[in-house]
């Protein structure tokens, strides 16, 4: 099948051949004429599809028949990060170049003011994540009365970042009479939920097992301790024919850290995840696409939806926790076709994460020896261990059940306070006090008989011949309250 018995425009099969695409993908055959005649739809498509392309081609041609009125967009895509967001929007403008239609896009880190003059001159369309269309909503920036199509774009991926509230409110704000399609690489029982919440009487959609692998990806193992990932990874490396390479870590430090190291080494690498500045993600991204950057290290934030034709290879720093999302790390290569290269690191401390993995997808991974290298044993049904920490330097943290050294004492060092061991202070004898029990056991002592003129002089008691200062025997003056001022009338 071809793209024009899927009944596009003349222009925009002109955009797809000037894009080198010639034939439709599957998700691509069955859903471009569901969502020309104006259907609701479910689809679930394995990552690297072609699902963006199912719905931003037919929703060219659907918008192309009219324009947007300033403020009042025609249709919205809602996506869980601000990279794919921009990613469909660089897709809206191939493929509709074609076409007078206006776009705009609404992320965060980056400044309001240019997003809404694009909202006051008018868009046919609105790309943005959940979080930042609300903000304009609310600011009163949006009249939704106008929408007609409605894309919620990598819903499984929403659900795990919490945005499902946020896309329940946007979904109340907009007409009921509209077309609304939910894509998703994985059908969950909460996604299914949602679509019998917001889609009406929907065509559903799937292509291919949600739980495996692209057959153009090999895939490999490697058994390596913790401490030891760093120049593991570094071999395999210069081992391998790299065009370009995505390196995904499990916590940012190791996406920092790991970056650094690759510097250092002489290889052009940059590192992208939440924490950096919108501006700066999106500058290393593009320095990919280019070719002017050989690694990217990353975090999951770049997992999801990017496409980069070019990337050869994916390395997995670590096994990722959610068995999926190793599907969707992978799926950065191997696509359009392409044949792709990926490999995981996994330690010993990881081997229930890998069985979850394996029995998931179906199948097992080869392991793959390195020269020099001995062999590490990995227990799929192996629990980390509790308190165990690794960075991307390869060095474990202290465990948190390990019990702590005591400090070498010091010559003249003050004795440690009972309250840094738990125990109670004791009470020390004052006056006006309750007695403890040492002092309650202690036998007491005969008072001395008082003098009935004691003068300067006070008695003697048993040991050495002293006296007591008279300023300390005599009992201190009360003190004097000054009196009170009487309240002035008025």
């Amino acid at each position: 099948m071809s793209f024009a018995e899927l009944g596009l425009s003349d222009e925009l099969l002109r955009a797809i051949e000037d894009s080198g695409y010639t034939e439709p993908t599957p998700i691509q055959q069955k859903a471009i004429p569901s969502v020309l005649m104006g259907r609701d739809m479910l689809g679930c498509a394995q990552t690297g599809t072609g699902k963006t392309a199912s719905f931003t081609l037919p929703m060219i041609d659907i918008l192309a028949q009219s324009r947007a009125k300033a403020r009042m967009p025609r249709a919205i895509i809602l996506e869980p990060t601000r990279e794919l967001a921009a990613q469909v929007a660089d897709n809206f403008d191939r493929y509709g170049k074609h076409h007078k239609l206006a776009k705009a896009l609404l992320i965060g880190g980056i400044s309001l003011a240019p997003q809404e003059q694009q909202i006051e001159r008018g868009a046919d369309v609105l790309i943005a994540t959940p979080g930042r269309f609300l903000d304009c909503y609310e600011r009163g920036l949006l009249l939704l009365h106008d929408v007609k199509i409605l894309v919620i774009d990598e819903a499984d991926r929403m659900l795990d970042m919490g945005f499902i509230p946020d896309v329940e409110r946007i979904v109340r704000a907009l007409p009921k009479s509209r077309q609304t399609l939910l894509f998703s690489a994985t059908i969950l029982p909460e996604i299914r939920r949602l679509a019998d919440k917001f889609l009406n009487d929907p065509k559903e959609i799937s292509v291919s097992a949600p739980t495996t692998t692209a057959e153009t990806i090999e895939q490999f193992l490697i058994g390596v301790e913790e401490r030891d990932k760093d120049a593991a990874l570094m071999q395999v490396i210069e081992s391998e024919d790299i065009q370009s390479a995505i390196i995904f870590c499990n916590r940012k430090k190791q996406v920092d850290a790991l970056a650094h190291l690759l510097k250092r080494k002489g290889y052009n690498a940059g590192p992208i995840h939440g924490d950096l500045p919108q501006s700066r993600r999106m500058e290393t991204l593009e320095s990919l696409r280019k070719g002017e950057l050989l690694f990217l290290v990353a975090s999951d934030v770049a997992a999801r939806g990017l496409d980069i034709p070019d990337v050869s290879h994916v390395f997995n720093y670590g096994v990722p926790g959610n068995p999926e999302d190793y599907i969707h790390r992978i799926g950065r290569t191997g696509r359009a076709g392409r044949k792709g290269h990926a490999f995981m690191l996994v330690s010993p401390e990881e081997g229930e994460s890998l069985g979850d993995i394996q029995r998931m997808i179906g199948q097992d991974i080869p392991w793959k020896a390195l020269e020099g290298r001995k062999k590490i044993d990995i227990d799929l049904d192996a629990k980390p261990k509790r308190g165990r920490r690794s960075g991307a330097s390869g060095k474990g943290g202290p465990r948190k059940d390990a019990p702590r050294k005591a400090a070498p004492k010091k010559e003249g060092a003050r004795a440690p306070s009972p309250k840094a061991h738990g125990r109670r202070p004791e009470r020390k004898e004052t006056s006006g006090k309750k007695e403890t029990s040492e002092q309650k056991e202690a036998p007491k002592q005969k008072e001395a008989p008082k003098q009935k003129d004691a003068g300067d002089k006070t008695p003697k008691a048993d040991g050495p011949d002293w006296q007591i200062p008279a300023f300390l025997a005599e009992p201190p003056p009360a003190a004097s309250t000054p009196p009170r001022r009487p309240r002035r009338k008025t």
